[in-house]
């Protein structure tokens, strides 16, 4: 009866199922498509269950970690320091090749005539008092790093520089509220900008890059420390390794990625402390 129960036990254990999740960076449908491919190949890879949850908010994304409902997630620079500092023990385990020096474009409705500078102070006097939207309160690309450039070169708050400002809540709706002139300027993730260009679904008689900040660090995969003791010996070294070996090519470009490679969470430290400095860590 002993052996029996054991048996029960250590069977329910290893069934358990992996859940991971990723900040709500894009629209809804094309997340959901991505991240289903990438639990489909974790599953195989792994030899578990996986199963990916969509969230609504970057801050959902965050406490859904803390709270050990998702194990795994896909976060920015900005909700990956944050996820790390409330769940002692997790680590930065990969990041996309284009991750180790991401950027922001800063956009603008070409009826205001802005033109492309090379410098961001060569913008002000043409971007005060417009109009500006940021992508969501807790991205890195849409939020942390432009707003830390903003308050930089223009030695004021975004409130305090622009005539309104606004948080679309991701980087594809920054995009077209910038090209519908609902904002005259915007800041979004570069990756979404050229993919959307690539994709032909951008008016560029609307909408135009007027500006590309230096590189930093920004998205990578964050895992729980504990997950070695809820799936056994060596499960984050595997569920690392799985990441680093993805390949499959039409997935990686939903990313869009061209790889996975390692990371660690002294690669974030500069967007803690940028963070921190602005006073946007909570």
């Amino acid at each position: 009866m002993v052996s029996s129960l054991f048996c029960f036990t250590a069977a329910s254990a290893t069934a358990e199922t992996f859940v991971f999740t990723a900040i709500p960076d894009e629209d809804e449908t094309k997340l959901v498509e991505r991240f289903k491919g990438v639990a489909d190949y974790l599953s195989q890879e792994l030899d578990v269950e996986v199963r990916y949850i969509p969230v609504k908010s970057y801050a959902a994304a965050v406490s859904a970690f803390r709270n050990n409902q998702v194990q795994l997630a896909w976060f920015g620079g900005l909700s990956g320091v944050q996820a790390r500092r409330l769940v002692p023990g997790s680590e930065a385990i990969a990041q996309g090749v284009e991750d180790e020096a991401f950027q922001t474009y800063f956009i603008a409705n070409t009826s205001t005539g802005i033109e492309p500078a090379d410098e961001l102070s060569a913008l002000e006097d043409n971007l005060k008092d417009k109009t500006f939207t940021f992508g969501s309160k807790g991205s890195t690309s849409g939020r942390l790093m432009p707003e830390f450039y903003i308050r930089d070169v223009f030695g004021a708050q975004p409130d305090d520089f622009f005539s309104r400002v606004g948080f679309s809540g991701n980087h594809t709706r920054t995009l077209r509220l910038v090209e519908a002139g609902t904002y005259q300027v915007g800041a979004l993730n570069f990756q979404v900008w050229e993919k959307e260009l690539a994709d032909g679904n951008i008016d560029t008689d609307a909408v135009q890059v007027i500006w590309e900040t230096p590189p930093y660090p920004d998205y990578q995969w964050t895992i729980r420390g504990d997950v070695n003791e809820r799936f056994g010996d060596g499960f984050k070294e595997r569920v690392t390794e799985a990441l680093l070996n993805l390949d499959d090519q039409a997935l990686l470009e939903s990313f869009p990625r061209s790889g996975f490679i390692p990371a660690s969470n002294d690669d974030y430290e500069p967007i803690r402390k940028t963070a921190e400095e602005i006073g946007i860590l909570d």
